[in-house]
């Protein structure tokens, strides 16, 4: 029985948990804004849709390092596949639990069900492509740009990524363009597994604290974080109005 610990990479723990720390200034920044403490739009105001493309591009291409490192490392694909159900199942919570809050715009196809997505593909059909990974990212982001068409606007094929008009829903993470910002992620970790040097950049990147301790537990505060934010805004709008 394999009862060895994974090595754990504490730069890649920070990255993480710089994007979960936005994460969580985002939202909590759109739950004050939902209960009128603030009056702004997060649907089309540039700086916090400019935010959410960074926050996600950072998640899904530390997505990416941690596939690589995993690989390096030679750890069981029991691991993967426990991991890729742990992820799977929670977007069914935040698909159901966004139905409740927004029915007219739930969550069907968010970050949680774009990394499932993406893990299964990369796993099933790129994970030997290596370094050269790197190469299909640019056209993976371009992609969806150059050859969208109105086909994929339905619901039923968004998760594609080539749309011509953004669909309604609160959170939107489609298997294009991300996917390309996760191959930069396990690209860029082949690269540096590969340094032919004593110093090894997997293991010295900075882990900076309490952003590493963050970053190890990004899907039970993804879960969690906004529940309780909820919470704490209404009781807030509450007590004001009362």
């Amino acid at each position: 029985m394999d009862t060895k610990k994974p090595a754990r990479y504490g730069g890649v723990d920070t990255l993480r948990g710089l994007a979960v720390l936005w994460m969580m200034s985002f939202h909590f920044s759109f739950d004050l804004n939902w209960f009128g403490f603030i009056h702004t739009d997060f649907y089309t105001n540039p700086w916090w849709l400019d935010q959410r493309i960074a926050i996600v591009s950072l998640f899904v291409f530390t997505v990416g390092l941690t596939q690589t490192f995993t690989d390096v490392s030679g750890r069981p694909a029991r691991h993967f596949w426990k991991r890729w159900a742990q992820i799977a199942g929670a977007s069914m919570l935040v698909t159901a639990g966004s139905y409740a809050a927004f029915p007219h715009s739930f969550i069907y196809f968010g970050i949680l069900q774009g990394i499932a997505a993406m893990l299964l593909l990369h796993r099933l059909a790129f994970r030997h492509a290596r370094a050269w990974v790197l190469l299909l990212a640019p056209f993976a982001i371009a992609v969806p740009q150059l050859w969208g068409h109105a086909f994929f606007n339905p619901p039923w094929w968004n998760w594609t990524g080539l749309i011509t008009q953004k669909p309604i829903t609160e959170d939107y993470a489609p298997l294009l363009p991300w996917i390309g910002v996760l191959w930069l992620g396990a690209g860029v970790g082949w690269l540096l597994a590969r340094v032919r040097v004593q110093f090894r950049p997997l293991q010295h990147l900075p882990d900076i604290r309490p952003l590493s301790v963050l970053g190890r537990w990004p899907l039970t505060i993804y879960l969690l974080h906004q529940p309780v934010f909820v919470g704490l805004v209404w009781l807030a709008a509450h007590l004001r109005g009362g």
